[in-house]
């Protein structure tokens, strides 16, 4: 049994192989601005994160339906998978600018904020989909408190920029996080213990994606 992950993400890819799994990366190519843009603006209201990181896991999911990968179908599960940061009722995804990097961190050092993680598995074995699931889990985050000079030398190490949260617990952002409640995965932006449920739910056993030797 394959999995197909439609994210460009490095650690999602890491956190399948320690598990056992080599999937096959796809990129998924979705406007994420868009796509959140157009859907509250139907609804006329913003999303919150449980529904915003839905929204793109499904997204992401779904746009890689019907691509070939070396000249082959799709065959056995898409996995699409976003991530938000919640802090104090506001969302935040990633940074992308320095200045915004370290605002973010002056703002939740020494506190704590919610990561959501959303998920969406495509049953596409045999080459067309047979169904779908899709779940969001959250995972809360407490920080250390760091002093200017260590926000500063995380934020210029380029590492929060490109993260939901401005931060990593798998990387060099690991010994700033004092505590995590909920699965440690999910903070990486991949719960694995939501995975498998959803795994288990479309009628395949989680030990056949078991791969890497």
């Amino acid at each position: 049994m394959r999995l197909y992950l439609a994210s460009t993400s490095p650690a999602r890819l890491a956190t399948l192989r320690a598990a056992g799994i080599e999937p096959v990366a796809i990129s998924p190519g979705v406007d994420e601005e868009a796509a959140v843009d157009a859907v509250e603006t139907e609804r006329g209201r913003p999303l919150d994160a449980h529904e915003l990181v839905q929204l793109l896991a499904q997204a992401k999911a779904e746009a890689v339906v019907g691509d070939d990968v070396d000249g082959e179908p799709i065959d056995g599960l898409i996995l699409g998978g976003d991530s938000a940061f919640l802090v104090d009722g506001r969302i935040h995804g990633k940074p992308h600018l320095p200045e915004v990097a370290k605002a973010r961190w002056l703002e939740q050092n020494g506190s704590h904020g919610d990561l959501w993680s959303g998920h969406w598995l495509i049953d596409h074995r045999g080459g067309r989909v047979r169904g779908a699931v899709g779940r969001a889990d959250v995972a809360t985050v407490r920080f250390a408190t760091l002093d200017e000079a260590e926000i500063d030398a995380y934020v210029a190490s380029g590492e929060p920029l490109l993260v939901a949260g401005a931060f990593t617990v798998d990387s060099l952002g690991g010994p700033f996080i004092r505590r995590v409640e909920g699965d440690p995965s999910t903070v990486v932006g991949l719960s694995l213990s939501t995975l498998r449920d959803l795994v288990r739910e479309l009628g395949v056993a989680w030990t056949s994606l078991w791969n890497r030797v």
